[in-house]
């Protein structure tokens, strides 16, 4: 209709699955659609668009063809993400680790098989975040801004204001870990809830943020009104705070059973404060896990999905915090100056687009 023809077509997610399909078989007549290459990215396999073979036959008008095993039908359904996996010439995802777990039965969400298949087509691509918008040295959320050079005299002074803030002890020296994330079982809260009281007998405080399934939500409203002291529970999404804890926590939480990419080790990367991560896709891509003996590492991390081993990475945490103060900071320094802006993941975009239409 406005007469742009594009090299390339990057679809995103199931919503646009139909796409590399289409381009394949409605549109392949004309000579206007007939070099035209796709991409498509998965940031979650979990989500993958399912219906019945009859309805996406309906809206699509495809015809049978298409609805077998190996092009969109999927277990007795249509399914919209299969489709623009088989048709698409190149596929990515959001982490280097993410693409060879999907390859897997755990992480394959029942197209592991389909992802083996079309290996040679699959390369993962961290996602970045916008480094204006998440920069503690310009932030307008924030109370006090710092950078790099300075966190060590004025990062704390946004800890003082959050716990006023939020009605904890105010103490600048105490161990505060933050949780900004959506609420459901992907995130590895059940194992939280598994050592919950163990973590409130610890000398810490625990910061959360986030709304999502109602059972996660009662429990950390739970352990706010039992230990409130020590855990304030925001049951609600707002930006500003999530800056505000993001400046103010020494560490930040993230245990996912599965984890795409994930953009909040990244942003806590940014501001300094520094992440403990379950080692799955983009986390154990991100965060790099802190070696005593070579003094490297900006984050801390464990392997199994076990809520004791979690135990011992946020205690380990908070041995280094107290103990080794000198070997903290230097983790914040390796954190502050890791560089997760679009930058680095826009030129292998880049080179995938020229791979494709060379």
């Amino acid at each position: 209709v406005i007469g742009f023809q594009p090299d390339v077509v990057h679809c995103h997610d199931w919503q646009t699955g139909l796409i590399p399909v289409l381009l394949k078989d409605t549109f392949r007549g004309g000579d206007f659609f007939r070099n035209m290459k796709s991409v498509i990215t998965i940031h979650n396999l979990k989500f993958q668009g399912v219906w019945d073979v009859k309805t996406i036959k309906r809206f699509t008008e495809l015809p049978d063809y298409y609805f077998a095993p190996d092009k969109l039908e999927a277990y007795k359904d249509g399914n919209l993400l299969k489709g623009g996996i088989v048709y698409a010439d190149a596929i990515t995802t959001v982490s280097n680790t993410y693409a060879e777990e999907i390859k897997m039965p755990f992480y394959g969400e029942g197209l592991d098989g389909l992802m083996r298949a079309r290996a040679n087509s699959l390369r993962g691509i961290v996602n970045g975040i916008d480094y204006d918008d998440f920069d503690p040295e310009t932030d307008p959320f924030i109370a006090q801004k710092y950078n790099a050079k300075n966190f060590r005299k004025e990062k704390a002074k946004n800890k003082k204001v959050l716990q006023q803030e939020l009605g904890l002890p105010v103490d600048e020296k105490k161990f505060m870990v933050g949780i900004v994330s959506r609420l459901t079982d992907q995130k590895g809260l059940d194992l939280i809830q598994c050592v919950m009281d163990e973590l409130c007998s610890d000398d810490m405080q625990l910061v959360v943020l986030g709304t999502g399934d109602e059972r996660y939500e009662n429990m950390f409203r739970h352990y706010d009104w039992k230990y409130h002291d020590r855990v304030s529970a925001q049951i609600y999404y707002s930006e500003a705070m999530s800056h505000k804890i993001y400046a103010a926590c020494d560490a930040f939480l993230m245990p996912s059973l599965f984890e795409p990419c994930g953009l909040s080790q990244l942003m806590a990367l940014r501001y300094g404060t520094v992440p403990i991560v379950r080692e799955t896709g983009g986390l154990k891509d991100t965060v790099q896990p802190y070696n005593e003996y070579e003094s490297t590492g900006t984050g801390f991390s464990f392997a199994n999905y076990n809520a004791h081993e979690m135990l011992g990475s946020i205690r380990y945490a908070k041995y280094v915090y107290y103990s080794r103060r000198r070997e903290w900071n230097k983790i914040i320094d390796r954190a502050m100056a890791a560089d997760f802006s679009w930058k680095t993941s826009a030129a292998k975009y880049q080179e995938l687009y020229d791979w494709l239409i060379g």
